[in-house]
């Protein structure tokens, strides 16, 4: 286990029965807490993908926001945010994707993203991957290439990984 691992584990807090019982919920809350972690989850990511000539961060909303802004500055491109409905003031379009209890929806702004660009997409953490895979088909509506889905966490006992069709995954801690 590399260093970043270890200390991202000391620093993640498990809350159980959090939204609901039978879960435990990981929360990053205290990574965020910690600017030089944060700034080592940022390199992680920007080390990895510099040479692959991205053009835009997708984050998902919400805490994609907190590790792609930063990441698509490192990297010198563009940070696009995967919204949910009614947070987008321009013209967007959406995709909609099933949940465990319900649907959700994921939008962007229609000039975000283009069949030139190369995008890695940015979350806190894979689960079923139903996000992740909702983002990527939304991205995929553009034209654009999907270069990597990249996260701090990733729950393997999820195969999160399963639902992303192929598309690289990178995840720096694993539970």
């Amino acid at each position: 286990m590399s260093d970043l691992q270890t200390r991202l584990k000391q620093f993640i807090r498990d809350v159980p029965d959090f939204p609901k019982p039978g879960i435990l919920f990981k929360d990053i809350t205290p990574v965020l807490s910690n600017a030089e972690l944060m700034g080592e989850i940022v390199a992680a990511f920007a080390d990895q993908f510099r040479s692959a000539g991205v053009t835009a961060v997708v984050g998902m909303e919400s805490r994609g926001f907190i590790f792609g802004a930063p990441l698509a500055i490192e990297l010198g491109c563009a940070f696009v945010p995967a919204r949910k409905p009614g947070k987008l003031p321009y013209d967007h379009v959406g995709v909609d994707y099933a949940l465990e209890y319900g649907t959700a929806r994921l939008e962007m702004h229609t000039d975000a993203v283009g069949p030139n660009d190369k995008v890695l997409v940015v979350d806190d953490l894979l689960a079923t991957g139903g996000t992740a895979a909702a983002t990527n088909a939304l991205i995929a509506q553009f034209g654009a290439q999907i270069v990597a889905n990249c996260f701090v966490i990733e729950l393997d006992f999820l195969n999160g990984r399963g639902a992303l069709s192929g598309v690289p995954v990178s995840s720096l801690v694993h539970y």
